[in-house]
């Protein structure tokens, strides 16, 4: 994904810092990351507080595969499909993980 794709897909927060990561991308506000490009897929960042809404609009939690073969769960997830048509609900879900990056202190 281009940088002038993510950059309209976070407008609802603000100016965004991308920054190359582990083959992929992570994605800043005012200092904090709140996202993750992996594989061309935007990944927002959770909490306790924000995970349950993400499973609930049907988000998957990002995994890999850890050193004995069992899946290692991050507080990563997939944007809802909804969010991708809609520029207000894409603001929300990204607020959230906004929200959840600064919990994370």
């Amino acid at each position: 994904m281009d940088r002038d794709a993510i950059e309209e897909m976070f407008q609802a927060l603000g100016p965004v810092t991308i920054k190359r990561m582990f083959g992929g991308k992570g994605i800043y506000h005012e200092g904090r990351i709140l996202a993750l490009e992996v594989d061309g897929e935007i990944l927002l960042k959770a909490d306790a507080q924000s995970g349950p809404d993400f499973e609930a609009a049907g988000s998957r939690q990002w995994s890999y595969e850890g050193k004995q073969g069992k899946p290692v769960k991050m507080p990563y997830w997939s944007i809802p499909d909804e969010a991708f048509d809609d520029p207000d609900e894409m603001g929300i879900w990204v607020r959230r993980a906004y929200e959840a990056a600064l919990r994370a202190r």
